[in-house]
């Protein structure tokens, strides 16, 4: 990296263009280029060993800039920040580079109408005919609260559907939502949907398995169905109001999101966080990240049919999720975050209470992994199950802790870490065999790794403020969030509007990275291994809409 003296704008090793500093606690740039300089940017960075973040666009013509698409990469430098004016509505398509982008690709011409030049996949991603073919929602000139109406003539079983076909072509919605799979062929294929709705209460997902006899040839997800205008909603508030939405894109990382949120706008306004609020912070992050883990790990011993794992673990949680309740007011953390620090602090009674917890939880879980890992059975179904191989890893862009289990060694605590995380020497658990039982194992030592942090933080927490002042943002200021959640880096883009609010605010889950990575994870085993490997990843199915 070196500075060009051109007021604040430098050059980033191997990019060919200037890009300029986003203010905050990320180490971030930002840059505006042409269609060769997107392609030529993304195809160096991945030759360099970077990678995708997010892609997504943005509505900015009526402030004479037409569609924007954007894309966050990751280099040597910390993150860029690609935004790609378009003449039309077209940008050159870069799943080739980064395959992890088709998806995204796909669904941001569902909300904009925005398509990837000579993308192979132009199927729906979150539309599921749920809405007008010709109505692309995050358009500013479609309103928050657009309403259309949908035929309610009922057809017969029995009778042709020319009529209700001829009303909804009217609509410009389509008759049914036939998605077009890809089928496999050859003697002895058949297929098994699953889904979008389950036999349990998780949230709906499409799964269409390709098999011969119980080995699984090939496995196609549809997702999108918790698609709820996320995007959208953050367009009618102001940047104070936005904190309580971003902390419920995906209730199991309130913390994650609510942090990048928060990071995002203080980039955007430059106010400073007092000390104190950031390493209440990042004790909330790390207690969000060994509750995750803690119920994953009793689930993942249910699937493989030892209840006992189960019952110990959802009880560890259980008592971990009601410390949460009774120090910070929620079970699930949701609403202590906020622009400018926290808004619950921590008494020297709870800091004792929650170091007596660390102290109980470290035995019990240490006492529940020699179980695990002697558990002939278990192990039995764990290991060589689901397995990514560390190559598979790096090329499709594998994240969060299934990529660490993959010999991925990327977290953000240790990669690009922000304070308090500079003074805490994070260990990254990192293994190579990239299966169930190396993704358990990743589980186990976060939750031993966390527990120490939250040690050092109880004992180093500063003296002081728990909140800074916001200042307005001025109209078109932009900010950016990237915090490692538990399941994976969270990552929020900002853009303000006049009087304090929002004109676009894109939140990413590491879900929309790892979900096509489960569809190779799966092939070669047999079917009742699914819900096991399916588990061991652990995705969000409503993380920023999926």
């Amino acid at each position: 990296m070196r500075d060009e003296g051109s007021g604040g704008k430098m050059r980033l090793e191997g990019l060919k263009f200037e890009v300029t500093p986003i203010p905050g606690a990320v180490a971030a740039f930002r840059a505006e280029v042409d269609a060769a300089q997107w392609t030529e940017a993304c195809r160096t960075v991945r030759e360099q060993g970077g990678r995708l973040v997010a892609l997504w666009a943005s509505d900015a013509r009526n402030e004479g800039r037409g569609f924007i698409a954007h894309a966050a990469l990751v280099v040597r430098g910390g993150l860029v920040v690609l935004s790609l004016p378009l003449a039309g509505a077209s940008y050159p398509d870069v799943a080739a580079i980064f395959p992890a982008a088709e998806r995204m690709q796909r669904a941001a011409f569902d909300l904009l109408g925005v398509s990837a030049i000579a993308a192979d996949d132009r199927r729906k991603w979150l539309r599921h005919a749920a809405w007008p073919a010709d109505v692309f929602p995050l358009r500013k000139d479609v309103a928050g609260r657009f309403k259309f109406q949908v035929p309610s003539t009922k057809i017969k079983p029995q009778s042709p559907n020319t009529e209700l076909r001829t009303r909804n072509l009217e609509l410009g919605i389509e008759q049914t939502d036939d998605y077009p799979f890809v089928r496999v062929e050859g003697e002895g294929v058949h297929e098994i949907p699953v889904g979008p709705v389950h036999a349990g209460t998780i949230e709906p997902g499409h799964f269409r398995f390709s098999i011969v006899g119980e080995t699984v040839l090939r496995l196609e997800e549809r997702l999108g169905y918790k698609h709820k205008g996320i995007e959208k909603r953050f367009e009618t508030m102001t940047l104070a109001e936005g904190a309580r939405l971003a902390g419920r894109v995906s209730g199991d990382s309130a913390v994650a999101y609510a942090w990048a949120y928060a990071m995002a706008v203080e980039s955007a306004t430059g106010a400073t966080p007092p000390p104190r609020a950031l390493w209440l912070r990042a004790l909330l992050l790390e207690r969000e990240r060994i509750a995750n883990h803690l119920g994953d790990l009793g689930f993942l011993g249910n699937d493989a049919a030892l209840a006992f794992g189960l019952a110990q673990f959802l009880r560890l949680k259980e008592e971990w999720l009601r410390t949460h309740h009774a120090l910070f007011g929620h079970r699930y953390l949701m609403d202590t975050v906020v622009p400018g620090g926290v808004a619950r602090d921590v008494t020297p009674e709870g800091a004792a209470l929650m170091q007596r917890e660390i102290d109980v939880l470290d035995r019990t879980v240490a006492l529940l992994k020699s179980i695990y890992d002697e558990h002939a059975g278990l192990q039995d179904r764990f290991i060589n199950c689901g397995r990514v191989a560390p190559e598979l890893a790096a090329r499709l862009g594998l994240i969060g802790v299934a990529g660490r289990a993959s010999a991925q060694s990327w977290d953000l605590r240790v990669e690009y870490p922000c304070l308090p995380y500079t003074e805490l020497d994070v260990r990254m658990a990192t293994h190579r065999n990239g299966d169930v039982a190396a993704r358990v194992t990743v589980r186990f030592e976060e939750i031993f790794e966390s527990l120490r942090l939250c040690r050092l933080i109880l004992g180093m927490l500063p003296a002081g403020d728990i909140a800074a002042e916001v200042p307005a943002a001025t109209a078109g200021a932009f900010g950016v969030g990237w915090v490692e959640g538990w399941r994976g880096e969270v990552f929020i883009a900002l853009e303000a509007g006049p009087d304090n609010r929002i004109r676009r605010c894109h939140p990413h889950d590491p879900s929309w990275q790892n979900w096509p990575v489960l569809e190779h994870a799966v092939i070669g085993n047999i079917v009742p291994d699914f819900p096991l490997i399916n588990k061991s990843f652990n995705l969000s199915y409503s993380g920023h809409d999926l």
